[in-house]
Order: C-alpha cells, then sequence, then structure tokens
C-alpha cells in the first residue's frame, strides 16, 4: 500500500518565516499609562494643558516601550514637520561637511529633523530642481550652505517665504545671511606677506561664480591697494589641488613675485608641490598663504600659514538664527564670525 503525505506548503512557509514585531504605537503607549491617546500627544508636544504627574508616567512608558512618534502622522494633526532643510554644494569637503554636522547637531537639539540635498552641478536648473525638491519636503526652515551667485539667483526667482539663512559672504541679503568675514581674512593673509616685506605678490582665487572667491578677491586687491603696491590680476582657479599644482608650474616660468595668496589649502598645496618640483624652496624663495586651515594644513611641508574659519560656529549660528526666525524674531542682529590669521613654516620675511 503506498502512503501519500500532502504538505500544505502554505502553511509550512508561515510557520517557518521569523515573526514580525509590530512597533509599538501611540495607543499602546495610552493604554498602559492609562490615558487617552489624545494625553500621550500633549505630554510629547509638551503642551501645558497636562499634569506634570501625567506628562511624567506617560514618558516613562514611552521609554519602556521605545516608542517613536510617526513624524510624517504629527505634521498632519500639527501642521508643522519639525523639518529644516539644507542646500549644500561639495558636501565631501571639509568645509560644508563640518558645518552640516554642527548643523545636524544643533537641530536635534532643538528637537528638529535635517534633510539634506546636495548640488551635482551649478547648472540653474539643477539648483531650482534642488530647491523645489526640498520645499515637497515641507520644510519649516531653509539653510543653504552654497555660496554660489546662480544659487541666489534661484532662491530670489522661487520667491521662497519660509525663514531662510544663507552663507552669503558680500552682505547682499543682510537679513538671513550668515558667514565668516571673507574679507577680512583676505586682509589679513595679505597684510601678513606685506608686513614680512613682499611687494610682489599672486593672488590664486577660486571659481567666479563663487560668493566666497569674490570676496576673498576684494580683500586681497583692497589691501594691496591700501599699501600703495602695483596690482596684478588674480588667476581665477577652481579651488583643486592640481589647480594650484598647474599654476605653479606656470609661474615658475617667469619668477617675478615672491609670495603667493591662495584661496583655499588645497590650492596652496598645489602651488607648494610645483614650487619643490622646480627646485625653489618654501618659504627661503617664495611665500605661500592658503584659506580655510582645514586639518591636513599642520602637516603639509611646510606646515601651511592660513587664515582659520570656524565652521563649526557657522553651524551652530545658522541654527540659532533660523530658529529665531520660526519664533517670530526679526532683524536679529548678528554679526559676522571673525576669522583668524594662523601663521605657520610657509611664510618668511622677503630675502
Amino acid at each position: 500500500m503506498t502512503v501519500h503525505i500532502i504538505v500544505d506548503e502554505a502553511r509550512y512557509t508561515d510557520i517557518m518565516e521569523p515573526v514580525k514585531v509590530r512597533a509599538p504605537s501611540i495607543r499602546d503607549v495610552a493604554r498602559i499609562a492609562g490615558v487617552s491617546y489624545q494625553t500621550v500627544s500633549r505630554a510629547l508636544n509638551d503642551s501645558e494643558n497636562i499634569k506634570s504627574s501625567t506628562k511624567e508616567r506617560v514618558l516613562e512608558v514611552v521609554e519602556q516601550l521605545g516608542y517613536r512618534p510617526n513624524q510624517a502622522a504629527r505634521a498632519l494633526v500639527t501642521s508643522r514637520s519639525r523639518t529644516i532643510g539644507v542646500l549644500t554644494s561639495q558636501v565631501a569637503h571639509y568645509g560644508p561637511s563640518t558645518s552640516l554636522q554642527a548643523i545636524e547637531e544643533a537641530a536635534r537639539e532643538a528637537g528638529y529633523l535635517i534633510t539634506t540635498t546636495s548640488l551635482a552641478t551649478s547648472d540653474y536648473y539643477a539648483i531650482t530642481d534642488r530647491l523645489e525638491h526640498l520645499m515637497s519636503q515641507a520644510i519649516e526652515g531653509l539653510v543653504v550652505i552654497a555660496p554660489q551667485v546662480r544659487v541666489f539667483d534661484a532662491i530670489r526667482e522661487l520667491d521662497i517665504r519660509i525663514p531662510l539663512v544663507t552663507l552669503d559672504s558680500t552682505g547682499r541679503n543682510d537679513n538671513s545671511s550668515l558667514s565668516v568675514d571673507q574679507i577680512s581674512g583676505a586682509r589679513l593673509a595679505t597684510r601678513h606677506l606685506i608686513d614680512l616685506g613682499h611687494r610682489d605678490i599672486i593672488h590664486l582665487a577660486g571659481p567666479q561664480d563663487w560668493i566666497e572667491a569674490e570676496a576673498r578677491m576684494r580683500g586681497f586687491l583692497d589691501e594691496v591697494i591700501e599699501a600703495d603696491l602695483n596690482v596684478r590680476a588674480p588667476i581665477l582657479g577652481d579651488w583643486t589641488v592640481d589647480f594650484g599644482y598647474h599654476v605653479g608650474r606656470e609661474l615658475t616660468r617667469f619668477r617675478d613675485f615672491t609670495a603667493v595668496f591662495a584661496a583655499n589649502d588645497q590650492m596652496a598645496l598645489g602651488l607648494i608641490h610645483a614650487f619643490r618640483d622646480a627646485g625653489l624652496d618654501v618659504p627661503r624663495d617664495i611665500s605661500v598663504v592658503g584659506f580655510d586651515d582645514i586639518p591636513e594644513a599642520a602637516h603639509y611641508w611646510p606646515p601651511l600659514t592660513t587664515v582659520r574659519q570656524d565652521f563649526v560656529e557657522i553651524g551652530r549660528r545658522s541654527i540659532a538664527l533660523l530658529l529665531g526666525e520660526l519664533g517670530g524674531e526679526r532683524n536679529r542682529h548678528h554679526d559676522q564670525i571673525s576669522p583668524e590669521l594662523i601663521v605657520r613654516d610657509s611664510t618668511a620675511f622677503r630675502r
């Protein structure tokens, strides 16, 4: 006799699948705490219309269950997303990434989430696309750490009506702009070279479309003109080490200068490399100053004289300014952050 064994595959599959544990809900918290779910909501939103003892009991249950409020649902109920958008360019670079980290920490301490989008290109349509993407997230405020002229053109054209903080070093929008004083920093760097006796100074600038590059170029020119030195046309760069190296190789063909102020530390590194390849000594033959004071600057050879920006403070102040606007404050007074000249071994008295 043949025995046929029939297996219920559907039932067998159900048995073998791991049991899915449902995340605790607001109604679970309410049931265990012995209150209504509206009371739980009041406790989580720090409402004044709840007894302190009840609030403590609710928060204890929240902690025990590991309950995390659904931000999307909360936004529907309160009409607030408690989310801040950040538009940035080149997040991988030291300055923007450091400021972004400080922004995230300050926002989290204030009970806000951060949603970030970065610009792959400076194309106008790419900028407007990223801004519209952030606006579609129902953000309550916007921080822009993409200091390019086209970004500000797009912001004006989109007529963004939520609180906005930008890093605009030229003071075009005083009520919502925040930055390190780039012009002052460039003047510090240039004055340092002049005080060392240098009279033929070249400025390797950043890209023309960048507001920071424009401000640093302006500071350099202001200081040179004030010292009554011969004004040389700045060289427009692209922030990269490779471009700094290329310019350095070209400059060594003429040797009609004794110092270079580079608009960032990466281009300064490229310059130093090129000068050394040409058999020149930094700083004995040529002095070099950078800008930003990236962590590696102290370990260049020679260690780089540069202008330090406090990127962490920029991030913190951005959130403080934005939260002030969200709280109804207008025309808050905020000074630019002062830069600091860090003198190391890449500069010396003119021989």
